[in-house]
């Protein structure tokens, strides 16, 4: 909004701070934080009130009940106001005729709605699932980003080639299979997230440090001088993207006020999956998805401990891990829940910081 209305008042020299990315990242990251600890003891009263709250106890898993016992009773879906300040601060603060910014939004709300049925038919016990079937959230997830992988390949400002750190003059050129790219990219991103919001902070203080990372490297790849200067490739428009991650940040630092050890709510899959997406989503349109392996280190390692268990399992019959995702298998352990969520911090901090490094190693 504030972006448009600079249009309208060209002569205003005081309008002309509305122009810049810089100002309207960082107001749009303390607009989401400011609406997130408005909006969170809000909703915490209201879903209390109205008895929204999953199940601590895992009838899938039953090891875990003695820590989960103490969260019984704790609401859930709290990505509901998370979102919801995302999209309220991007709209004040960003461009929407940046094709960018329309994309990630469509793929955040798809997401969200598709986790917010997730929720729901976890909340109701319907079916013989917990939650809808594993097959089900597949398609729709697949769809989804399949959809938006047609937009971006038919862009003209993106290429299909492949971003390689360290290598400066390595090209790969995926072509029309582009598209199942960013179908792999977006939807293993949004399950990786998914997969680690097990422990009370883990998910979302990690996602607020890819994410800062992002909208670092959004603005780099945005800006022409920059990008020539770190041999990065250069995608117009995609500096927009910066306001996109920065509130990310906001909204997952309001949140985790609320949800940081001991949880006064949880994040459910209705923020799970859409800030997966998002983060997704972003690293395709900046060409960094190949760098989110690194950047997204905790998430690749819980959704790999999930499919090497499966695999070793169906394969051999024993297990790799005593539980996964790999937060389980610490728990088992003995590691104090604490303890866990602190260390995949430091580790999530430390892989940002080696990313970052690698726009020089080239």
């Amino acid at each position: 909004m504030f972006y448009f209305l600079s249009q309208y008042f060209t002569d205003s020299r005081h309008f002309n701070i509305f122009h810049y990315i810089t100002f309207r990242a960082g107001m749009a990251g303390v607009t989401a934080f400011l609406l997130c600890m408005i909006l969170g003891p809000v909703f915490i009263r209201l879903t209390k009130r109205r008895r929204v709250r999953e199940s601590a106890r895992r009838h899938d898993a039953p090891a875990l009940d003695p820590f989960q016992a103490k969260k019984e009773g704790t609401p859930t879906m709290g990505g509901v106001f998370i979102i919801g300040s995302i999209l309220a601060s991007i709209a004040l603060w960003g461009n929407w005729t940046n094709s960018f910014m329309v994309m990630t939004t469509w793929v955040c709300v798809s997401f969200a709605f598709l986790g917010g049925w997730d929720d729901y038919v976890k909340l109701k016990g319907i079916g013989p699932h917990r939650g809808v079937s594993a097959r089900v959230k597949s398609f729709w997830q697949v769809v989804i980003a399949f959809i938006v992988g047609v937009f971006v390949y038919l862009y003209p400002d993106i290429t299909t080639n492949l971003d390689v750190p360290f290598f400066k003059d390595l090209v790969i050129n995926l072509g029309p299979f582009f598209v199942f790219w960013v179908v792999l990219v977006v939807v293993g991103s949004c399950n990786a997230v998914n997969l680690t919001d097990g422990l009370d902070g883990l998910a979302i203080g990690c996602t607020l440090m890819v994410a800062f990372t992002l909208a670092i490297l959004s603005y780099v790849t945005g800006n022409t001088e920059m990008s020539n200067y770190l041999y990065v490739p250069y995608v117009p428009g995609a500096g927009e993207l910066t306001v996109f991650c920065t509130a990310i940040v906001g909204a997952s630092l309001g949140f985790l006020w609320f949800n940081c050890y001991p949880a006064t709510v949880f994040m459910g899959d209705v923020g799970s999956l859409a800030l997966g997406g998002s983060l997704g989503m972003i690293a395709v349109l900046i060409k960094k998805e190949v760098w989110l392996v690194v950047l997204g280190g905790v998430f690749v390692i819980e959704a790999g401990s999930v499919i090497l268990q499966v695999f070793s399992f169906k394969l051999t019959g024993r297990r790799v891990f005593k539980m996964s995702p790999f937060h389980h298998h610490l728990q088992l352990s003995g590691w104090n829940e604490n303890k866990i969520i602190v260390r995949f911090w430091i580790a999530a901090i430390i892989m940002a910081m080696l990313t970052i490094t690698t726009l020089k190693i080239r």
